[in-house]
């Protein structure tokens, strides 16, 4: 059977697929805009809301509280002190927040396909690494990725490739045989740096914006469209 896949590879498999999590994997807005709005309460503030929260959502949690200190993508003029106390407050109220958190439609199915053709599989996120092995193995996802980088695992998080560069070095992969899948400008950008097909799906978070305005190779309405021979996909 002929993929979508297959067809970025040259009729053959990658031998490396690496994903981004939040807006790839799983839908957690619920739970990060209960932990951004718990802190916010904490601190006097109006809570910010579901929808806002999910347009500040990919680039790790220290900028995640920065955007919602100053209520706004931008973020220049966030007191450094009190963004790192208002931090602290975050990461408190979402350690115990994956409750509302869920798995999208056709990830686990594609999970399974490409473990099953012995496609290695990696997990690069700015999610911060203390959260990430109970939030898998709370939602099923434990065990499909031999490799996992957190936000805070290297220096530099996504859109530096570095992530990219350290999972492909370990898993002795060059880059046209890698594939990159995630949601979000910086999973496109860090792909593109590093050499690597992007794959996004269209129903992440963008800040609100289109993702096929990024230039992914391809874009997804469903992770399953990667793997399956009539996928709701186009070409960018």
């Amino acid at each position: 059977m002929t993929t979508p896949l297959h067809g970025l590879f040259g009729g053959r498999l990658p031998k490396l697929a690496m994903f981004d999590l939040d807006g790839t994997l799983v839908d957690s807005v619920p739970d990060l805009a209960a932990a951004v709005d718990r802190m916010l309460v904490q601190l006097g503030r109006a809570p910010a809301g579901i929808e806002r929260v999910r347009l500040w959502i990919g680039n790790g949690a220290p900028v995640l509280v920065r955007r919602a200190l100053a209520g706004d993508l931008c973020h220049d003029g966030v007191d450094a002190a009190e963004a790192e106390a208002a931090l602290a407050l975050f990461m408190q109220a979402y350690a115990d927040s994956h409750g509302l958190t869920r798995v999208y439609p056709g990830v686990v199915e594609t999970l399974d396909w490409l473990r099953e053709r012995e496609v290695a599989l990696a997990l690069i996120t700015n999610k911060p690494a203390r959260f990430l092995p109970e939030l898998l193995a709370d939602k099923g996802l434990d065990g499909y990725f031999r490799w996992i980088v957190g936000g805070d695992t290297l220096p530099q998080q996504k859109p530096d490739p570095a992530a990219l560069f350290w999972v492909m070095e370990r898993a002795g992969v060059a880059a046209e045989e890698a594939l990159f899948v995630g949601d979000s400008r910086n999973d496109v950008l860090a792909a593109k740096a590093a050499g690597v097909a992007c794959v996004a799906l269209s129903y992440g978070y963008n800040h609100g914006r289109p993702i096929a305005e990024e230039g992914p190779a391809l874009v997804l309405d469903a992770l399953s469209g990667l793997v399956d021979s009539t996928p709701a996909a186009a070409l960018v």
